[in-house]
Protein backbone atom coordinates (compact mmCIF):
# COMPACT_ATOMS: atom_id res chain seq x y z
CA UNK A 1 0.00 0.00 0.00
CA UNK A 2 1.53 3.31 -0.95
CA UNK A 3 2.20 6.13 1.21
CA UNK A 4 -0.40 8.46 -0.51
CA UNK A 5 -2.98 6.11 -0.02
CA UNK A 6 -2.47 5.56 3.85
CA UNK A 7 -2.69 9.49 4.41
CA UNK A 8 -5.74 9.44 2.65
CA UNK A 9 -6.66 6.59 4.56
CA UNK A 10 -6.47 9.04 7.63
CA UNK A 11 -7.96 12.09 6.37
CA UNK A 12 -11.48 13.10 8.50
CA UNK A 13 -14.20 15.09 7.11
CA UNK A 14 -14.29 17.81 9.73
CA UNK A 15 -17.01 20.61 10.99
CA UNK A 16 -15.48 23.62 12.42
CA UNK A 17 -17.61 25.48 14.59
CA UNK A 18 -17.36 28.62 15.69
CA UNK A 19 -19.54 29.00 18.44
CA UNK A 20 -18.37 33.10 19.38
CA UNK A 21 -20.43 35.49 17.38
CA UNK A 22 -17.84 38.28 17.06
CA UNK A 23 -15.47 37.02 14.19
CA UNK A 24 -12.76 39.04 15.31
CA UNK A 25 -11.94 37.68 18.65
CA UNK A 26 -9.53 35.12 19.48
CA UNK A 27 -12.03 32.46 19.12
CA UNK A 28 -11.95 33.25 15.75
CA UNK A 29 -8.19 33.27 15.49
CA UNK A 30 -8.22 29.86 16.68
CA UNK A 31 -10.44 28.07 14.12
CA UNK A 32 -8.70 30.09 11.83
CA UNK A 33 -5.59 28.13 12.72
CA UNK A 34 -7.08 25.16 12.97
CA UNK A 35 -8.57 25.94 9.46
CA UNK A 36 -5.57 26.39 8.09
CA UNK A 37 -3.20 23.71 9.39
CA UNK A 38 -6.38 20.83 8.44
CA UNK A 39 -6.82 22.08 5.08
CA UNK A 40 -2.95 21.70 4.51
CA UNK A 41 -2.38 18.33 6.45
CA UNK A 42 -5.36 17.19 3.13
CA UNK A 43 -8.50 17.26 5.39
CA UNK A 44 -11.54 17.58 4.39
CA UNK A 45 -12.86 20.48 6.27
CA UNK A 46 -16.15 23.04 6.74
CA UNK A 47 -15.85 25.54 8.96
CA UNK A 48 -19.27 26.97 10.51
CA UNK A 49 -19.26 30.68 11.95
CA UNK A 50 -22.46 31.13 14.30
CA UNK A 51 -22.69 34.53 14.02
CA UNK A 52 -22.88 34.60 10.03
CA UNK A 53 -26.23 32.44 10.44
CA UNK A 54 -29.35 34.01 9.79
CA UNK A 55 -31.23 32.28 12.57
CA UNK A 56 -33.99 32.12 15.34
CA UNK A 57 -32.10 30.69 18.33
CA UNK A 58 -34.74 30.17 20.31
CA UNK A 59 -37.58 27.63 20.36
CA UNK A 60 -40.41 29.57 19.76
CA UNK A 61 -43.14 26.43 20.97
CA UNK A 62 -40.19 24.78 23.02
CA UNK A 63 -40.75 21.13 22.05
CA UNK A 64 -44.82 20.80 21.70
CA UNK A 65 -44.41 22.36 18.41
CA UNK A 66 -40.92 22.64 15.63
CA UNK A 67 -39.95 25.86 14.76
CA UNK A 68 -39.37 25.17 11.02
CA UNK A 69 -35.33 25.11 10.30
CA UNK A 70 -34.01 28.00 8.62
CA UNK A 71 -32.09 27.41 4.96
CA UNK A 72 -29.03 27.66 6.87
CA UNK A 73 -30.26 25.54 9.56
CA UNK A 74 -30.82 22.84 6.67
CA UNK A 75 -27.51 23.19 5.73
CA UNK A 76 -25.89 23.02 9.09
CA UNK A 77 -27.57 19.86 9.69
CA UNK A 78 -26.42 18.40 6.29
CA UNK A 79 -22.75 19.57 7.27
CA UNK A 80 -23.33 17.49 10.68
CA UNK A 81 -24.35 14.47 8.92
CA UNK A 82 -21.53 15.13 6.58
CA UNK A 83 -18.86 15.40 8.76
CA UNK A 84 -16.94 12.30 10.45
CA UNK A 85 -15.22 14.59 13.27
CA UNK A 86 -16.58 18.12 15.02
CA UNK A 87 -14.63 20.84 16.15
CA UNK A 88 -16.45 23.26 18.92
CA UNK A 89 -14.64 26.49 19.36
CA UNK A 90 -16.48 29.07 21.82
CA UNK A 91 -15.42 31.01 24.98
CA UNK A 92 -16.56 30.11 27.96
CA UNK A 93 -19.19 32.80 29.19
CA UNK A 94 -21.15 32.72 32.81
CA UNK A 95 -19.41 28.87 32.91
CA UNK A 96 -20.99 27.58 30.16
CA UNK A 97 -21.27 28.88 25.98
CA UNK A 98 -22.45 32.02 24.09
CA UNK A 99 -26.30 31.79 23.85
CA UNK A 100 -25.69 31.97 20.11
CA UNK A 101 -24.65 28.75 19.96
CA UNK A 102 -27.04 27.27 22.54
CA UNK A 103 -29.69 28.60 20.68
CA UNK A 104 -28.06 26.47 17.78
CA UNK A 105 -28.22 23.52 19.68
CA UNK A 106 -31.45 24.07 20.77
CA UNK A 107 -32.46 24.26 17.45
CA UNK A 108 -30.89 21.98 15.49
CA UNK A 109 -30.35 18.70 17.64
CA UNK A 110 -33.69 17.57 17.81
CA UNK A 111 -35.49 14.91 19.20
CA UNK A 112 -35.75 12.34 15.59
CA UNK A 113 -32.79 14.19 14.66
CA UNK A 114 -30.10 13.82 17.03
CA UNK A 115 -31.72 11.45 19.39
CA UNK A 116 -34.93 9.35 19.48
CA UNK A 117 -36.79 8.12 22.66
CA UNK A 118 -37.87 4.67 22.17
CA UNK A 119 -41.60 3.58 23.05
CA UNK A 120 -42.57 3.03 26.55
CA UNK A 121 -38.85 3.41 27.60
CA UNK A 122 -36.54 5.72 29.46
CA UNK A 123 -33.80 4.88 26.98
CA UNK A 124 -33.21 6.40 23.85
CA UNK A 125 -31.23 6.17 20.31
CA UNK A 126 -27.79 7.74 19.95
CA UNK A 127 -28.72 9.36 16.31
CA UNK A 128 -24.82 10.86 15.90
CA UNK A 129 -22.92 8.06 16.69
CA UNK A 130 -20.07 7.44 14.34
CA UNK A 131 -18.48 10.92 15.03
CA UNK A 132 -16.15 11.97 17.31
CA UNK A 133 -15.42 15.88 18.65
CA UNK A 134 -13.20 17.85 20.44
CA UNK A 135 -13.86 20.77 22.00
CA UNK A 136 -11.50 23.81 22.02
CA UNK A 137 -12.67 26.88 24.54
CA UNK A 138 -11.57 29.55 26.19
CA UNK A 139 -12.10 31.19 29.56
CA UNK A 140 -10.87 34.31 31.78
CA UNK A 141 -10.43 32.06 35.04
CA UNK A 142 -7.74 29.74 35.35
CA UNK A 143 -8.71 26.36 34.27
CA UNK A 144 -7.94 24.45 37.95
CA UNK A 145 -10.47 27.09 39.07
CA UNK A 146 -13.38 26.12 36.50
CA UNK A 147 -12.59 22.54 37.88
CA UNK A 148 -12.61 23.38 41.73
CA UNK A 149 -15.48 25.86 41.84
CA UNK A 150 -17.33 25.32 39.31
CA UNK A 151 -16.81 21.22 38.61
CA UNK A 152 -16.36 21.93 34.86
CA UNK A 153 -19.91 22.64 34.73
CA UNK A 154 -19.88 24.01 30.74
CA UNK A 155 -17.34 21.38 29.70
CA UNK A 156 -19.79 18.86 31.31
CA UNK A 157 -22.84 20.14 29.76
CA UNK A 158 -21.26 20.39 26.10
CA UNK A 159 -19.31 17.04 25.96
CA UNK A 160 -21.75 14.80 28.16
CA UNK A 161 -24.83 16.19 28.14
CA UNK A 162 -25.32 17.30 24.62
CA UNK A 163 -22.77 15.33 22.43
CA UNK A 164 -21.93 12.33 23.81
CA UNK A 165 -26.45 11.89 24.83
CA UNK A 166 -26.77 11.86 21.01
CA UNK A 167 -23.88 9.05 20.30
CA UNK A 168 -20.61 11.56 19.81
CA UNK A 169 -17.53 9.96 20.80
CA UNK A 170 -14.90 9.94 21.83
CA UNK A 171 -15.36 13.98 22.67
CA UNK A 172 -11.90 15.77 23.78
CA UNK A 173 -11.70 18.97 25.58
CA UNK A 174 -9.03 21.51 24.82
CA UNK A 175 -9.22 24.30 27.52
CA UNK A 176 -7.09 27.43 27.45
CA UNK A 177 -7.83 29.72 30.81
CA UNK A 178 -6.57 33.20 32.42
CA UNK A 179 -7.38 34.34 28.55
CA UNK A 180 -7.35 38.21 29.22
CA UNK A 181 -4.03 38.47 31.19
CA UNK A 182 -2.64 36.20 28.18
CA UNK A 183 0.54 38.13 26.32
CA UNK A 184 0.86 38.28 22.39
CA UNK A 185 3.48 35.46 22.85
CA UNK A 186 1.49 33.11 25.07
CA UNK A 187 -1.62 33.91 22.68
CA UNK A 188 0.74 32.62 19.65
CA UNK A 189 1.74 29.37 21.48
CA UNK A 190 -2.04 29.02 21.64
CA UNK A 191 -2.35 29.06 17.52
CA UNK A 192 0.89 26.62 17.69
CA UNK A 193 -0.78 24.04 19.46
CA UNK A 194 -4.00 24.55 17.55
CA UNK A 195 -2.08 24.07 14.35
CA UNK A 196 -0.63 20.33 15.96
CA UNK A 197 -4.44 19.33 16.57
CA UNK A 198 -5.25 20.33 12.97
CA UNK A 199 -2.55 18.79 11.41
CA UNK A 200 -3.93 15.38 13.03
CA UNK A 201 -7.20 16.08 12.61
CA UNK A 202 -8.18 15.74 16.33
Amino acid sequence: MSIPHLCAMNNKKILLILGHPDNESFCSAIAEAYLKSATAAGHDIKLLRLGDLPFQPSLLHGYRQRTQWEPCLEAAWADIQWCNHMVWVYPTWWGTFPAIMKGFIDRLFLPGKAFRYRENSQLWDKLLKGRSARIITTMDSPRWYNWLIYRNAGHNAMKRATLEFCGVSPVKVTAFGKLRWLSEEARAKVLTRIEVLGRAGK
